[in-house]
């Protein structure tokens, strides 16, 4: 695991990309509070937040790049490792646990050979918990790249699931 870290830390962004980040943390300097807003933001141009990613952070904002680690990495939505090209978060609330969550992403993670947390060896699929989802009228609920999908059985989310892997989403 801590090898995974490490090489996920040494993902390179390229200068260009890095630039973009230091962009939208400047504006931030010395204003910490701000950090979420300026995370939020280079989450929609980077595909993890990497050593770079963190260090342009940190400098552009004055804060210390542990700390800038240390918060993407308490959210399970944001990422420090390699991510997929659908990335699946399963809702992990109690009213989708009550009404089988559980065996929704057993279905899910059997279907694509990995475990919450991993990503399929071909970069298309990463499968994580979400902490609520607000849909708990549609539990259990899976969200694929920001689109909501309720109301699960096992076998409804395999037919969810092989519509992605035929590429038949848009």
């Amino acid at each position: 695991m801590e090898e995974e870290m490490d090489r996920n830390l040494t993902y390179r962004v390229p200068a260009s990309t890095l630039v973009e980040v230091a962009k939208i943390a400047a504006p931030y300097r010395d204003r910490p509070e701000h950090l979420m807003k300026v995370v939020l933001k280079v989450e929609q141009i980077v595909p993890i937040f990497s050593q770079d990613v963190t260090a342009v952070i940190s400098r552009e904002m004055n804060i210390p790049q542990t700390q800038v680690y240390s918060f993407v990495t308490f959210y399970q939505m944001l990422y420090t490792g390699r991510r997929g090209k659908y990335v699946i978060h399963m809702c992990q609330s109690a009213p989708c646990h009550i009404r089988g969550a559980e065996e929704v992403a057993k279905a899910v993670e059997d279907m694509l050979h990995i475990k919450m947390g991993e990503t399929t060896e071909d970069n298309r699929f990463t499968l994580a918990y979400a902490p609520c989802m607000g849909v708990c009228d549609v539990s259990p609920a899976i969200m694929i790249n920001g689109k909501v999908y309720g109301n699960l059985t096992p076998d409804s989310v395999r037919e969810v699931i092989k519509r992605y892997i035929r590429e038949e989403v848009q």
